[in-house]
C-alpha cells in the first residue's frame, strides 16, 4: 500500500445540495421491490443456474412477496430465452407478479427480448446504456451526444416493438448505467431524451433506475445524487425512481436506505446480497431493517431458514454465519455478560403487558423469522452463569436459583477449558446430572420412605443405600426436609443446615415433574447445593437433601 494514496486515488466530489432534505426524513412505507437474483445475481455465479434452479428460485421469490422479478437477459443465449418464454407459455407467472427482462440498447437484442415475452399479460422491458465519463472515454470512445443517441435509439425500438404486441401491458425501465459516477446533469438529459420517446404519464410511468454500478462514495453522496435527480427530472409524477446499489464499499444497504429517504420509490437487489464483485444490495436486510422500525416491508421472511436453503441450493454459495438476520450465529451469544443481559431481557419480556420487543442484543424477535430460542445462547469458555442457566432452562426446563447458577457455572467453565470447544445442551445437561443428581450407585441414594406427623413435628422413616448397603433411617424435624437432614445426621454423621430452598414445576399436566433446589452450609462453613427431580414435589425435596449430602460428605 502507498504511504500517500492521494498520488493514485482521488476523493469523490461532493454534491452541491446545501438545502438537502433527506437527513430529516424517515422511512415510513415499503418501496416497490424488484429481485434481480435471476439476472444480476445469476450472472455472478461460478455455475449459473439451470432451468430447474431458476424455476425453484422464481417460486421462492413469489412466495416471499416480491412483485417484480427480473427473470433474465433473453438475448444472452438459448437457456435464458427458453426459460423466460417457458414461464410465459406455461402460465407460471402469478397475476400479481410482473416479470422484467434486461437488454442493452441494440435493436436486435431488444427485439429478442420482446419475443421472449410473447403472450405475457404484463411485463417490464429494461433498457440500459452506460453514460459516465470513464465509459464514454475508455470503453466507447464516444461523445455525450453519441451516448445520448444510443439511449434514444433504444427507446424508439422499445416503443415500436411494444406496439406490435398490444395485448400485453407493457412497462418500460431505463437505466443510465454507471449513474453514480456520471455527471448528474447529463444523466437527467439522457433520461429526459428517453422520456420524450416513450412519453410516460402518471398512470403509466417510466421506471428510471439509477445504479451505483460500482460503489465509489459514501452513502450520503448517493442520497444527494438521488435527491438532486428527483428535483431536476421533468414530470416527476410520470417517473418511478429506482435504486440499484452495489456493495463495493460495504455500504450498499446504507446507500439504499438513504436513497429512499432522498425520494426513491423502488429498490432492486438480491436475496442475501448476491451479485457481481461484492454483490448487490441485500433485499432481506433492507426489508427487515424496516420491519424492526415498525414498518411492514410487504415481504415474508417468517421462515427464513427455508429461504436460506433455497438460495444456497440455487446459488451454490453459503449465507455467511454472521449475515444480518439470517446467519446461523446472528442471534447467538457466547459472552457471559451478553448472555446475562439476554436472559434478563427474556424474563422482562415475559412480564410485559404489551407486545413491544425490548430484549438486549436482539434487535428482532427470532421467532418472527421462524427461529426458536434454543440457539440464542450457546456456551463456551467465554460464557457466564446466565448463559449456562438459559441452556438448562430451554433444554430441560430447570430454573436454577442465582447462587446455584454461579456454582454450576464453575463446573461448566472447567469442562469448556478442558475440551476447548463449544458445549452443547447435551454436554451441559450431562454435566449437571453428574454434579448434582445422585447416581444409582452413588454414595447415598434413596430407596423408599414415608413421612408422618402434623405440621411443625414431622417424622421421616425411610430406606437409603449408603455405599451400596441399604439401611433403615429415621429423623424428626419441623418439616420434611429438616427430618431428612436429622436422619442423615444420625445415620451418616453428615451435618448440613438449609440456607435456601426453591422449587418449581417442569412442564404441565399429568406428565409434569417437580424440581427442588437446596443451598446448604456444612459444619466447616462450605456451601453445597443439592437438586431433586421427581413427579412428586415431596420426593423431589428428599432427593435434593440427599444430593446436597453427597456433595457435603
Amino acid at each position: 500500500m502507498l504511504r500517500d494514496p492521494s498520488v493514485k486515488y482521488r476523493p469523490f466530489p461532493q454534491i452541491d445540495l446545501p438545502d438537502r432534505q433527506w437527513p430529516g426524513r424517515t422511512i415510513t412505507r415499503a418501496p416497490r421491490w424488484l429481485s434481480t437474483d435471476m439476472r444480476d445475481g445469476n450472472q455472478a455465479l461460478i455455475d449459473p443456474m439451470d432451468g430447474e434452479k431458476k424455476t425453484r428460485f422464481f417460486e421462492l421469490l413469489c412466495k416471499v412477496g416480491i412483485k417484480e422479478i427480473e427473470v433474465g437477459f433473453p438475448s444472452a443465449g438459448a437457456t435464458e430465452f427458453d426459460f423466460i418464454s417457458g414461464l410465459v407459455r406455461e402460465g407460471k407467472i402469478p397475476d400479481d407478479v410482473t416479470v422484467q427482462v434486461l437488454t442493452q440498447s441494440r435493436q436486435d437484442l431488444i427485439e429478442t427480448s420482446f419475443q421472449s415475452l410473447k403472450g405475457a399479460k404484463k411485463a417490464i422491458v429494461h433498457l440500459y446504456n452506460a453514460v459516465s465519463p470513464a465509459w464514454r472515454r475508455i470503453v466507447f470512445g464516444m461523445s455525450r451526444d453519441e451516448v445520448r443517441a444510443i439511449a434514444v435509439a433504444g427507446a424508439k425500438v422499445l416503443r415500436d416493438e411494444a406496439a406490435k404486441q398490444p395485448d400485453t401491458e407493457w412497462h418500460f425501465e431505463y437505466s443510465p448505467e454507471t449513474f453514480s459516477t456520471a455527471e448528474l446533469d447529463f444523466s437527467v438529459e439522457v433520461c429526459e431524451a428517453v422520456m420524450d420517446i416513450l412519453r410516460p404519464t402518471p398512470e403509466r410511468p417510466l421506471i428510471l433506475n439509477l445504479p451505483a454500478t460500482v460503489e465509489c462514495a459514501t452513502p450520503n453522496v448517493y442520497a444527494d445524487q438521488i435527491e438532486w435527480f428527483g428535483r431536476n427530472i421533468r414530470n416527476r409524477d410520470s417517473v418511478v425512481i429506482s435504486l440499484h446499489t452495489h456493495n463495493d464499499r460495504g455500504t450498499g444497504v446504507a446507500a439504499t436506505e438513504l436513497g429512499l429517504l432522498a425520494g426513491a420509490d423502488r429498490v432492486e437487489g438480491c436475496l442475501f446480497g448476491n451479485g457481481e464483485r461484492t454483490g448487490n444490495v441485500d433485499l432481506v436486510t433492507v426489508g427487515l431493517n424496516m420491519y424492526t422500525q415498525g414498518v411492514d416491508p410487504k415481504l415474508d421472511f417468517s421462515n427464513i431458514d427455508e429461504v436460506i436453503q433455497t438460495v444456497e441450493y440455487c446459488n451454490q454459495l453459503p449465507v455467511h454465519p454472521r449475515h444480518p438476520y439470517a446467519g446461523e450465529l446472528v442471534f447467538t451469544a457466547f459472552s457471559g455478560s451478553h448472555q446475562d443481559a439476554i436472559k434478563k431481557g427474556f424474563a422482562a419480556q415475559a412480564a410485559r403487558n404489551d407486545q413491544i420487543w425490548d430484549v438486549p442484543y436482539l434487535p428482532i424477535d427470532p421467532a418472527d423469522l421462524g427461529r426458536d430460542y434454543e440457539a440464542v445462547i450457546r456456551v463456551n469458555s467465554q460464557s457466564g452463569k446466565g448463559g449456562v442457566a438459559w441452556v438448562l432452562e430451554q433444554d430441560r426446563g430447570l430454573k436454577l436459583p442465582k447462587r446455584m447458577q454461579a456454582d454450576f457455572s464453575r463446573h461448566v467453565q472447567a469442562l469448556a477449558d478442558e475440551t476447548s470447544r463449544e458445549l452443547n445442551a447435551a454436554d451441559i445437561g450431562g454435566l449437571f446430572e453428574a454434579v448434582y443428581l445422585p447416581k444409582p450407585d452413588g454414595r447415598i441414594t434413596l430407596v423408599d420412605y414415608h413421612e408422618s406427623g402434623a405440621a411443625g413435628a414431622r417424622t421421616f422413616v425411610g430406606t437409603i443405600a449408603i455405599d451400596g448397603e441399604e439401611r433403615s433411617v429415621s429423623g424428626r424435624g419441623n418439616g420434611l426436609i429438616s427430618s431428612v437432614i436429622d436422619a442423615l445426621r444420625e445415620a451418616c454423621g453428615i451435618e448440613i443446615d438449609v440456607a435456601d430452598y426453591n422449587e418449581h414445576a417442569i412442564g404441565h399436566g399429568s406428565d409434569a415433574q417437580a424440581a427442588a433446589y437446596l443451598e446448604c452450609r456444612t459444619r466447616d462453613g462450605r456451601t453445597v447445593f443439592g437438586v431433586g427431580i421427581d413427579a412428586d414435589i415431596a420426593t423431589a425435596s428428599v432427593r435434593a437433601v440427599l444430593s446436597a449430602a453427597n456433595r457435603a460428605g
